[in-house]
């Protein structure tokens, strides 16, 4: 990531640096320091060669300048990288220099090294989920009583529970961690076979090198070579988009709530957050804009990957580097979308008298599905709700309470007694089995721990 670039108001510094030139120098040499391991550990290298790879394992030697220019020409950096290695371990030992990157090609050093930055920036994703569940969870249990208006097409429903709605999170997100660990049991492999996935190069040793070579780096050995075959890495990049997107639908329910004329939650206040160049009144929801911008790019670049994946044969034209500033982007992405719902999950600030106030201001309204399934078994479901939507309209139009309104109308108190009528107009007796599902939520949360 160029340092004049906006791009950092869409990651986080420690995404930044997993995914940065000088970390992917790093973990490509580690891959060429355990490749000479495992080579001297079969008796294709001699004594000593790991340890003349491990002397630079913190990519020191790399001329930066000199790479770029030469990747221009090479179509990717790992073959300047190899030339610049190479000529460094040249210097101090000749016999252990011939065998650097033996048997592999440049695919398997910039796979296995994209797929140790993965296994890195993935610990990071799950200390993330992990620190916003804990939040998330925490106001469902303080506003697992707090009443709020549903909203159905973006208009009032019957009520519900601001905990209930905090809960629906809380559950997609541990489903979302699920998903990704899953996907990275898969993912997280080595790769590692040589010109055309069948380390030819090797001989008879291919296989032996391979399992060595996937010990030392800790990666989990897959069946077979997998340089046209890009679905691990694209699964776990799907994964990451379904995250992002319930982090989006997070940030837009906040952001909605924020609104003024509703005012029922808003992200932490802060001087200086959210104010505007010209309106001095203003309080924006930062937080959840950035979010919403992720969740807006993420799909694309999902789209991209799996646009990549029918690449040619044994090894692809032009497809696999499409890849590569297309995973980290989704990584970094996930990322500043985790770290702004982990902000606004920690500080949300809540206004239950402003849910209640909302509530009654619409006059009993949202409680006239209360009272059609109580009529229904007086005088039919058809019956009940056209009744109800005579009612409903008349006293939206009047700007009388709805239950002004039933107890005026014979064709109800026939039914319902002015008691029957105040009951089932109250929110609190038409909150079905929020409790129960709030319960279920929490009670796994209380498993995990």
């Amino acid at each position: 990531m160029s340092q004049d670039s906006i791009e950092f108001l869409f990651s986080t510094p420690e995404m930044t640096e997993v995914f940065s030139l000088s970390h992917q120098l790093r973990t490509m040499t580690q891959f060429e320091w355990a490749l000479s391991c495992a080579l001297e550990e079969c008796g294709l290298a001699g004594a000593g060669s790991g340890d003349a790879v491990r002397r630079h394992l913190d990519a020191q030697f790399v001329d930066v300048v000199s790479l770029r220019s030469e990747a221009l020409k090479t179509g990717n950096v790992a073959i300047p990288f190899i030339h610049q290695l190479t000529a460094r371990v040249r210097e101090e030992n000749e016999a252990s220099a011939k065998t650097i990157h033996l048997g592999a090609t440049s695919q398997d050093v910039l796979d296995t090294a994209l797929v140790l930055e993965i296994q890195q920036a993935l610990q990071l994703i799950f200390d993330s989920i992990r620190r916003l569940d804990q939040a998330l969870e925490k106001q469902a249990r303080i506003h697992a009583d707090t009443i709020i208006t549903a909203r159905t097409w973006l208009q009032p429903g019957p009520p519900t529970t601001f905990g209930l709605k905090v809960a629906g999170f809380v559950s997609a997100l541990r489903r979302h961690r699920l998903r990704i660990h899953q996907a990275a049991q898969r993912g997280l492999v080595l790769q590692f076979g040589g010109a055309v996935g069948t380390l030819a190069a090797l001989g008879p040793d291919g296989t032996r090198v391979s399992k060595e070579l996937a010990r030392i780096l800790q990666l989990n050995e897959p069946e077979l070579p997998w340089h046209s075959h890009r679905d691990n890495l694209v699964e776990i990049s799907a994964a990451l988009a379904l995250l992002v997107g319930t982090l989006g639908k997070f940030a837009r329910d906040i952001a909605l709530l924020m609104q003024t004329e509703v005012g029922e939650a808003a992200e932490p206040a802060q001087h200086g957050r959210g104010v505007s160049s010209t309106m001095p009144h203003k309080r924006n929801p930062v937080a959840c804009a950035s979010v919403l911008a992720c969740a807006a790019r993420v799909p694309g670049l999902v789209a991209t990957l799996l646009s990549a994946m029918p690449q040619e044969h044994e090894r692809g034209l032009g497809l696999w580097p499409a890849e590569w500033e297309t995973i980290p982007q989704i990584f970094r992405l996930a990322a500043c979308a985790l770290a702004h719902s982990i902000e606004i999950a920690e500080g949300l600030e809540v206004d239950a008298a402003r849910m209640a106030a909302n509530l009654d201001a619409r006059l009993g309204l949202t409680q006239s599905e209360a009272v059609a399934v109580a009529m229904t078994g007086k005088i039919g479901r058809i019956a009940a709700h056209s009744l109800l939507e005579t009612a409903a309209g008349r006293a939206a139009a009047t700007g009388q309470h709805l239950s002004v309104v039933l107890k005026s109308m014979p064709e109800v108190t026939a039914h319902l007694d002015g008691e029957d009528i105040e009951r089932l107009l109250d929110p609190r007796e038409y909150l079905g089995s929020a409790a129960r599902f709030i319960h279920r939520v929490l009670e796994d949360a209380d498993a995990d721990d």
